[in-house]
């Protein structure tokens, strides 16, 4: 009977954080759609989430378009098939790469930096003091954040699927020596407008993804500093194992047969 006390121990404590998290959520939801709208914060925001991180973001977009091409023509060269090798960066980029990795990058970079800002007004009692003040933490830190967080995604990934496609394309004609004619006309050929508007889809629902871990595990955040720390690498692991699993239940629901 003691393992089957500690497993429903075990079980409860899974079920009171899903809870908790899943309240904290709709909370931030509700901050969103409702006034007041903190515009400087929102900006800050935009700013933190998007341009700041549009220079990893675009390192990682690039080589990966690099990596991408070299391996499709080192596999495709025994099956004689070179010529599919744009088709195959294009696709895998807008649809995959792009939204995943623009998606972890921004999750190393920024939901820790959330957890961490938060999580230091939780400790120092700042967020005690902003409830004092009437003013709704929610709506002052968790909606600016999130509305920042699900609108400046999906421009992040298609300057990401820009950029991505344009390294293949340096590899292509640098490297491989492929007509520029027929890989231009290839690239084209193979753009998709689906397959941009769901990778588009995927940022969007990543960014949301990042900016609720981020804030929740700073809102929660306990023990000082160390905890501090403890709330950034949670909401680092949480936020990409979620940008995982939404990319495969995003991409199940758009492509899967």
């Amino acid at each position: 009977m003691r393992f089957v006390r500690l497993l429903g121990c075990a079980v409860l404590r899974v079920l009171a954080r899903v809870g908790h998290f899943a309240l904290f959520a709709f909370k931030g939801l509700a901050g969103c759609v409702t006034p007041p709208v903190y515009g400087y914060t929102l900006l800050q925001q935009c700013l933190a989430v998007g341009f700041y991180a549009l220079p990893v973001v675009g390192l990682t977009a690039v080589f990966a378009g690099f990596v991408l091409a070299l391996q499709s023509c080192s596999g495709f060269a025994g099956l004689s098939s070179e010529n599919t090798v744009a088709a195959v960066v294009v696709v895998a980029i807008t649809r995959e790469l792009g939204p995943v990795l623009a998606g972890l990058m921004v999750a190393g970079r920024t939901s820790a930096a959330m957890a961490a800002e938060i999580g230091s007004m939780r400790v120092s009692e700042q967020i005690d003091a902003l409830e004092t003040l009437s003013v709704n933490p929610f709506k002052f830190l968790v909606a600016p954040r999130v509305i920042a967080s699900v609108c400046m995604m999906p421009l992040l990934v298609l300057i990401a699927d820009i950029i991505g496609i344009f390294g293949g394309f340096f590899v292509g004609i640098t490297r491989l020596s492929f007509s520029f004619g027929l890989y231009l006309d290839q690239l084209v050929k193979h753009t998709a407008t689906f397959d941009v508007f769901a990778g588009l889809i995927k940022a969007a629902c990543f960014g949301f993804s990042i900016a609720l871990c981020g804030c929740y595990y700073g809102f929660t955040t306990v023990k000082g500093a160390r905890g501090v720390g403890e709330a950034a690498t949670y909401a680092v692991v949480s936020s990409s194992i979620g940008i995982l699993m939404l990319n495969y239940l995003i991409t199940t629901l758009f492509f899967g047969l």
